[in-house]
């Protein structure tokens, strides 16, 4: 399952971490975060202990989604060393989001 970022572990699980972060901003009501949601979980899977891949409930954690901006889910936020180097909106294919993460890690 993937990692969950919330409100209050953002900043230490994404941020304030070295390496690569890739967070899924979604909610429940949203029918293109249910296409994305198995991919991330796959992908969290594949990239164990190499990259946190995980999603944050935009319904549950409105800062993190207010502080970034994010006004369209799914919003697929690529991080590394803390800053965010590449903004994804909308849904994707497995193959274009291992390709975003191959190209930080």
């Amino acid at each position: 399952m993937a990692f969950e970022f919330t409100d209050s572990n953002f900043q230490e699980s994404a941020l304030a971490k070295d390496g690569v972060a890739v967070v899924d901003f979604w909610a429940e009501w949203c029918g293109p975060c249910r296409l994305v949601g198995p991919i991330i979980d796959e992908l969290s899977k594949e990239y164990e202990g190499k990259v946190t891949i995980g999603k944050l409930n935009v319904d549950h954690n409105p800062q993190v989604s207010m502080q970034f901006g994010v006004r369209s889910i799914p919003t697929i936020l690529f991080i590394k060393e803390g800053q965010i180097v590449e903004k994804h909106v909308g849904t994707a294919t497995k193959a274009t989001l291992k390709q975003k993460i191959d190209a930080l890690v």
